[in-house]
């Protein structure tokens, strides 16, 4: 008998599932390293906005949201509730869609 006969059969992937994959959660939260110092209070409010945007986009797009116009308001406040992480502002939302947009 082939060794390829022998293997188990892979778990399904999100393009060849018959339903959503379901998101998963992270096991460990990300070791988080101070930021630097000295820079404008306006650098830090983008810094961690970028970086809250490109979760919740990774989030979406692992739950099966693939394009921006999927991506409402809604779902996107609903997923950062999920991933237990604060509610995005307007402006967050409308980052997390350009994210979306521009990895194609």
């Amino acid at each position: 008998m082939p060794a390829t006969a022998l293997k188990p059969k892979p778990l399904p992937t999100q393009s060849t599932a018959k339903r959503p994959v379901l998101l998963d959660l992270p096991y460990e939260p990300v070791h988080k390293r101070p930021l630097p110092a000295g820079r404008p209070r306006e650098w830090y409010v983008t810094h961690n906005r970028r970086l809250k945007a490109m979760r919740l986009a990774i989030a979406l797009l692992d739950s099966g949201v693939y394009l921006p116009h999927q991506a409402r308001d809604e779902t996107i406040r609903s997923t950062a509730e999920l991933i237990g992480i604060h509610p995005p502002s307007d402006t967050t939302c409308h980052m997390v869609r350009a994210l979306m947009r521009y990895s194609r």
